[in-house]
């Protein structure tokens, strides 16, 4: 059987997204929690902090109490107590009044604002002058500044960075329910791929795609499953794919995207039963024989085997559905950074195109040097730090034209 390119947009791909849904939920240790994503709303159970505690040591006051100090005409206070970090006041203040507070102490009733320490000085053990008059809530954290209570403290589908770490824990929660980490199965085909412990003959490589492509789901915070090396054998690759959508959550296989004698991706995808394909050929470069397959629920990638095609198409493309899978809500995690062009740089209408690039910094400006050669030589990416997206009616991009960079 015959197959042809019928090739999509970039945008008419990763419309697609919606076409798959995000994995199972299960219930996680917040200590374990960084680098998942929230499957459900996490609402304040109470005020955070619940306290109006202080931001600064110095002295608990009614800010009336200071309203027109100065320098030359100080506010006096009487000193009624003293407050440390952790201590619950068991006594309150009025104008005119005064308490020695750290930072981080609660304050007591009465208080609503904290003088410097800086700003005033202890006549003795019981007053103290005030020389900055301070405003309601200066130098405070009010008890539901943070959050309230009832308050969507973190939506569903955010990622657990450290901070959202931090304040599940401080709001109580010893679990959060989250979406489980997906699996992405990885295998290898053709005939000229050989293991990295192998010396390589004439017509042979190593396996890199595999090596690479491990890297890239790692650094999406999900877990990379390798099949080896498949021989280019319609069977071998039909029962390895088979074993691969069973055990994971996607599935991606190198080499045997496009439309050569040898390359049975498609054929074998199209075979599977209740598999549709959904792409074959993308209008962008590197990576135009890609595939996408809905294998069941499960999206299948056939990536081109050159080394810096795999590699560009699964960092543009394929991770977007990674992170749908994972539960995100925003699917495009890509960082932009403006850099100017070192060169003038071509481009074929009709395409989206990616250069890699060099950065480097001139004058305190970022410099985008194109990293010219051909999809097959790793080295172009080795050397690159991002990559330059062209638009598919754009000719080309002329040298000092300021450009956004996706960094690799």
């Amino acid at each position: 059987m015959s197959y042809f390119f019928k090739v999509k947009s970039l945008e008419e791909v990763m419309a697609m997204t919606g076409k798959f849904s995000p994995v199972e939920t299960e219930k996680t240790q917040v200590s374990k929690a960084f680098s998942r994503v929230l499957a459900q709303d996490l609402i304040a159970r109470k005020d955070m902090p619940g306290f109006k505690r202080s931001t600064m040591d110095g002295y608990a006051v009614a800010a009336n109490s200071t309203f027109g100090a100065s320098e030359s005409s100080p506010a006096w206070l009487d000193i009624v107590g003293t407050i440390l970090m952790g201590d619950i006041p068991k006594f309150s203040i009025t104008q005119g009044q005064a308490a020695k507070i750290s930072t981080g102490g609660m304050l007591p009733k009465g208080a609503d604002s904290v003088v410097m320490v800086e700003h005033a000085e202890l006549i003795d053990e019981l007053s103290v002058e005030i020389y900055k008059s301070v405003a309601p809530l200066q130098h405070v954290i009010d008890a539901n500044e943070d959050f309230a209570k009832q308050d969507i403290v973190l939506s569903k589908g955010t990622f657990i960075r450290p901070q959202e770490q931090g304040l599940a824990a401080g709001l109580g929660f010893a679990h959060i329910e989250t979406f489980k980490i997906p699996k992405v199965g990885i295998i290898s085909t053709g005939d000229e791929i050989i293991p990295i412990e192998e010396e390589p003959v004439p017509g042979k490589i190593r396996d890199i795609n595999s090596y690479t492509l491990s890297g890239f789901i790692y650094e999406a915070h999900a877990i990379p499953v390798r099949y080896g090396i498949i021989n280019d054998d319609p069977c071998a690759i039909e029962k390895t794919i088979k074993k691969a959508i069973k055990e994971t959550d996607m599935v991606i296989i190198s080499g045997g995207s496009s439309v050569g004698t040898r390359d049975f991706t498609i054929e074998v995808l199209s075979s599977l039963p209740d598999t549709q394909i959904l792409v074959h050929g993308m209008s962008i470069s590197p990576g135009k024989p890609t595939i996408l397959a809905k294998a069941g629920e499960k999206p299948v990638w056939g990536l081109p085997g050159q080394v810096v095609s795999a590699m560009v198409v699964l960092k543009i493309v394929a991770i977007p559905f990674l992170n749908r899978l994972k539960g995100l809500e925003h699917l495009d995690k890509t960082i932009r950074i403006p850099a100017k062009l070192t060169r003038n740089v071509s481009s074929a209408q009709g395409r989206r195109d990616f250069i890699r690039v060099e950065l480097t910094k001139s004058d305190n400006m970022l410099l985008a040097k194109p990293v010219l050669g051909k999809s097959g030589l790793i080295r172009t990416m080795i050397h690159a730090d991002g990559l330059l997206e062209i638009g598919d009616h754009v000719e080309g991009l002329e040298k000092d034209t300021i450009v956004n960079i996706i960094l690799l």
